[in-house]
């Protein structure tokens, strides 16, 4: 049986895991009956773990169980490292295939000049058109936790200039001692 070992260290237990990503493999198959099945579909009925066994070595291929909670258990004679290939090789495909959503930040001040603001106001578009999320956020510090209107006011001031092509997924709030406000293009690159 394939598993683990995990120390915690404030008990120094040991603690065992079944992984569940490597399925059982030849000899670590322990049930009395399977069901087997060959690499071509073809069944070949219920038989001992011993006789799947002596069968898959006959094939020169291992002995792989596919549902260990069907009853009773399916095993498959396959070649394994070739199904871990091709599998690896899916996964890497598939990866590929999907796009991650970064999500970048912009930190306003409270009493931003408007040099300043139209500079951070072009990033965000530049951000915001290559499909990246927009967190926007601005730091109060001391007197200026008294003046938060004026920030919450200044962040909708910064979607409006940023134009109609934006979607604000959450609206200016105070959390804490910032105020946060996130944005995403509604083209949806």
């Amino acid at each position: 049986m394939r598993a683990f070992c995990v120390r915690t260290f404030s008990f120094y237990k040991e603690v065992f895991f079944i992984s569940k990503e490597a399925p059982q493999l030849n000899g670590e198959i322990r049930d009395k009956e399977v069901r087997v099945i060959t690499s071509d579909g073809e069944q070949l009925g219920i038989m001992s773990a011993k006789d799947a066994q002596h069968e898959a070595d006959k094939r020169g291929q291992d002995l792989v169980k596919i549902a260990p909670q069907a009853k009773p258990p399916v095993v498959k004679i396959m070649d394994y490292s070739k199904f871990r290939y091709e599998q690896a090789k899916r996964e890497k495909e598939n990866r590929k295939k999907q796009k991650t959503v970064e999500t970048k930040e912009i930190r306003l001040s409270l009493n931003i000049d408007i040099g300043d603001f139209n500079t951070k106001a072009n990033q965000a578009k530049k951000f915001l058109s290559k499909g990246d999320k927009l967190k926007v956020s601005i730091r109060l510090r001391g007197r200026e936790m008294a003046h938060s209107d004026i920030g919450i006011s200044t962040m909708e001031r910064f979607a409006a200039a940023l134009g109609e092509e934006i979607n604000v997924d959450k609206a200016p709030k105070l959390e804490g001692r910032q105020i946060l406000m996130f944005l995403s293009s509604k083209q949806g690159k």
